[in-house]
């Protein structure tokens, strides 16, 4: 067998996952390509823990397929293991235990030989920027050291596929960039999925995104174009003196003027005639002074609501489509089996069983 890593590093086909009577995870399917980070986007509760979870062999899918690097996770788990990395929201963390006895427990259960498990010992602390405190015991570091020790477990036997499950939750500031810094080196060596549902993180490591809601994938793109998704063309511009509203209205091009303040105006217009040009002539020639223009950019939050609320949307007028059989042992639900909704014959068949289960 090639030790060549196939291009597609991990590909799962149609998940679903249900706990109880309830159906968790719907008919998921994704793909990651060699070197890619991928944002797996969603609200609390969407299902990318789930879905995290099937995809590092840690829960089995009730149906559906996943292979890592070519083999098939659920009849080679422990070959497709190898090639995976996983950070849980929590890390695994022996908290009593020194940084470099861990790493080295964790790259011994990876099936690293010793000098191979302390040449990967060196490489990772010196990667994840643990130098510092390999000696000191894990229980006694800040979160950011014990979130970075968490990562180099995960990648101690360079695996194909990284798998972080929101990796900067509780973090400060600084410490969010210097893992998110970790994150963007990870997707120069490995294939990187990035549970999240801070949307800065996306547009700061992602290649492209996936959004998850109530257990279904409703998008996939890059995150430059996520950012473009229900962009309106327009601008804002600042005028010092401003002719009326009427006058900025009857460019050529323009939609619509909404003022902003007593100098500044959001200006909609046809995606393929801007008058930005024209409106600059106009400004010159008649003294409005222009102060700024600058190109209307919708944000990643404005656009997730925007995809998220039209799915919900969307799934809320198919569940409103759907017949309500009527309940027999109701009057208004008998009343409706009469005029219709069900033949007659169920109808009698249930009055007189009712009737007969009345007789004492």
């Amino acid at each position: 067998m090639s030790n060549t890593i196939p291009d597609i590093t991990l590909c799962a086909r149609n998940l679903t996952r249900g706990f109880g009577n309830k159906q968790i995870i719907h008919d998921v399917s994704l793909e990651l390509k060699r070197g890619e980070v991928l944002g797996l986007l969603g609200h609390n509760g969407a299902g990318k823990t789930t879905t995290l979870q099937m995809l590092t062999g840690c829960l089995l899918p009730d149906s559906g397929a996943i292979e890592i690097c070519g083999i098939d996770l659920a009849r080679q788990p422990v070959s497709a293991k190898t090639h995976i990395g996983y950070l849980p929201e929590t890390p695994p963390l022996y908290r009593e235990l020194s940084v470099n006895d861990y790493l080295i427990f964790a790259a011994r259960l990876r099936g690293m030989q010793p000098a191979a498990a302390n040449e990967a010992l060196a490489q990772t602390m010196q990667r994840c920027g643990l130098e510092a405190v390999g000696k000191k015991i894990i229980g006694t570091l800040s979160k950011g050291y014990q979130q970075r020790v968490g990562i180099a477990q995960a990648i101690i036997h360079s695996p194909s596929v990284v798998v972080l499950d929101e990796p900067t939750v509780g973090l400060d500031p600084t410490q969010i960039r210097d893992i998110r810094t970790l994150i963007r080196e990870l997707g120069d060596s490995s294939s990187v999925i990035l549970s999240t549902h801070l949307l800065g993180e996306v547009e700061s490591v992602c290649d492209r995104v996936e959004i998850m809601q109530a257990g279904k994938l409703i998008y996939s793109d890059t995150s430059e174009r996520m950012q473009q998704f229900g962009c309106v063309a327009g601008f804002i511009v600042s005028l010092r003196n401003p002719p009326p509203l009427s006058e900025l209205e009857n460019i050529a091009g323009v939609c619509n003027v909404e003022q902003l303040s007593a100098r500044q105006f959001r200006v909609t217009h046809v995606p393929d005639e801007n008058p930005s040009g024209a409106l600059l002539a106009l400004a010159a020639q008649h003294g409005w002074q222009l102060e700024q223009l600058t190109p209307l950019h919708a944000t990643l939050e404005e656009v997730f609501v925007k995809i998220t609320d039209t799915e919900k949307m969307r799934a809320d007028m198919q569940d409103n489509q759907k017949p309500v059989r009527p309940d027999p042992s109701t009057s208004s639900g008998l009343k409706a089996m009469v005029e219709g909704c069900v033949p007659t014959e169920t109808v009698h068949a249930s009055t007189s069983s009712a009737r007969t289960e009345e007789k004492p």
